[in-house]
């Protein structure tokens, strides 16, 4: 017997019906209202809208950095809300990234890969890979916005992670940037 692989392979990202709702006292605000989509290996997905319309949060939910009032975030598969083990396979960039002001770009991969048990990772390779080879000795408080989003994609791609979820990839970025971060991605 033959078994043939399917043609619609299993999704990476599945968000079915979430929803985020923030209650204050005498108010309610839907950030995000019961959306559901699915994403494949190999595909490219991206939120456009206007500031304000949920995209930042829903992308927060679908990495478990706040939970949604409604409905199921899985990753390949797995409900994360029961389990983010998962979250292994991701490789992410939400709010720009937080670094060491002290340290340098290099210094600052080299500590997110021991963090994440990744001693032989490749910084060198990496840093030139988002165009910051020339800037990697330098301390991050020197750093441009573009710059600091530059190292972020970087250690998003720590660990050659399954999927990477990147929120506003080309923020601070020039023109050439976005170019070579569309490429990238």
């Amino acid at each position: 017997m033959t078994i043939t692989p399917s043609a619609h392979p299993a999704a990476v990202l599945e968000l079915d019906n979430l929803g985020k709702v923030y209650r204050r006292r005498r108010s309610e605000t839907r950030a995000v209202d019961r959306i559901s989509l699915s994403v494949r290996p190999g595909e490219i997905y991206g939120f456009l809208g206007p500031n304000g319309a949920g995209k930042s949060t829903t992308i927060r939910m679908a990495l478990g950095l706040i939970a949604p009032t409604e409905g199921t975030v899985r990753l390949f598969g797995q409900d994360i809300a029961h389990g983010r083990s998962v979250l292994r396979r991701v490789g992410s960039l939400a709010d720009g990234g937080s670094f060491y002001p002290h340290l340098s770009g290099r210094d600052n991969l080299r500590v997110l890969a021991r963090t994440i048990g990744l001693a032989d990772a490749p910084i060198d390779r990496l840093l030139d890979q988002v165009d910051l080879a020339a800037g990697g000795r330098r301390k991050v408080k020197e750093y441009s916005l573009g710059m600091k989003q530059r190292l972020g994609v970087a250690a998003a791609l720590l660990g050659d992670p399954d999927l990477g979820i990147l929120d506003e990839p080309s923020n601070g970025l020039d023109a050439a940037g976005i170019r070579d971060m569309r490429e990238l991605i």
